[in-house]
């Protein structure tokens, strides 16, 4: 297998199952963010992921990490945080904010720069990039941000100022999406803390399977309309431990 050079003149990727397995999914590298090319990399399972200042990186890992909304992992301790959630949470209110905010992750690193701001803030303005935002009176504590695929939402980040922040973030997403017919959420690859909320991994073919199932599908009418979400009421959900 060898890594591919997209062309500046084409919008065309090489298929995800030529991605290298070292680095795993490593796809190809070049190309520009516009619409058009991550629309298309999207649809076909492939995302961007690169340190700023480098050359973009594009791919498409073998397993990949999967969130299904029912399957999210509900702590003791989150449990309690949310029979009093003291935070308002809201959908496409501050997606500019959130994305910012994402890229501020101190000594964690990001590969969140300018280049990549301004290509998902144009994906919004477009209706395909979405944010969950976490509030704290009039301040932003928390959130994430993600792309839509139909009845697929491929988050990219999210981020916490508060304790537990992104998880509530993440858990009321997850519930609002599945009422509005939402089936899966990409996580792209595992790590310990989405492991910790209910992702797995699953094979490649299964996840681009599911990719050409839920792309076609129309979620509830105004789903993605800025709005405010009803907290989760958890009082009557069997206890998942800590």
């Amino acid at each position: 297998m060898r890594l591919y050079r997209l062309s500046p003149n084409s919008l065309q990727f090489p298929a995800p199952t030529s991605a290298l397995h070292e680095p795993n999914g490593l796809l190809a590298f070049g190309g520009d963010l516009s619409p058009e090319r991550l629309l298309i990399a999207y649809q076909q399972g492939i995302f961007p992921w690169y340190s700023p200042g480098d050359v973009i990186l594009w791919w498409s890992p073998d397993p990949r990490a999967v969130l299904f909304p029912e399957e999210f992992h509900v702590s003791r301790s989150l449990r309690r945080i949310m029979k009093r959630c003291p935070y308002r949470i809201t959908l496409n209110h501050a997606f500019g904010e959130v994305m910012a905010s994402c890229a501020e992750r101190g000594q964690e690193g990001t590969w969140i720069g300018p280049e990549v701001e301004i290509a998902y803030q144009r994906l919004h303005l477009l209706g395909q990039a979405h944010s969950i935002e976490v509030w704290d009176g009039d301040t932003l504590v928390g959130g994430m941000y993600g792309v839509a695929q139909g009845a697929l939402f491929c988050g990219e980040s999210m981020f916490s100022r508060r304790d537990n922040a992104s998880k509530i973030a993440l858990l009321t997403f997850c519930r609002f999406f599945s009422q509005q017919g939402g089936k899966l959420i990409d996580c792209q690859v595992l790590n310990s803390h989405t492991a910790s909320l209910g992702a797995r991994d699953i094979p490649r073919r299964d996840y681009l399977a599911l990719l050409g199932q839920l792309q076609p599908l129309t979620l509830a009418p105004h789903c993605w309309q800025p709005q405010t979400l009803s907290v989760v009421t958890l009082n009557s959900e069997p206890d998942s431990g800590e």
